[in-house]
């Protein structure tokens, strides 16, 4: 038995006594559209993400790389860590970096 005026923002229903009125702002209505876009904007983006997620864990790895396995290039340069230490720790670097 409501009665929405969404021109007005009023609903109006009857009431024990006599016609009950609900009132609103259109500062707070304004919100709650805003509020309403981004909620369904969100579920849009996640969405498409979930999509996406789906079709990268469908791609089939490569199956020559493993990632147990660490295989150095062939132009390695091993720096000691501390040259003055006499172990054996070493930094592997590629030798053919640039300079700059």
């Amino acid at each position: 038995m409501a009665v929405p005026n969404y021109t007005y923002l009023k609903l109006k229903m009857p009431g024990p006594n006599d016609v009950i009125t609900v009132e609103s702002m259109y500062e707070h209505a304004y919100d709650c559209d805003i509020e309403c876009i981004e909620y369904v904007e969100a579920i849009i983006e996640a969405k498409t993400l979930i999509v996406n997620l789906n079709q990268l864990g469908s791609e089939v790895p490569d199956s020559k790389r493993h990632v147990e396995t660490f295989e150095p290039t062939e132009a390695v340069k091993l720096i000691p860590v501390d040259p003055t230490c006499p172990d054996d720790r070493a930094l592997r670097i590629s030798a053919t970096l640039d300079i700059k």
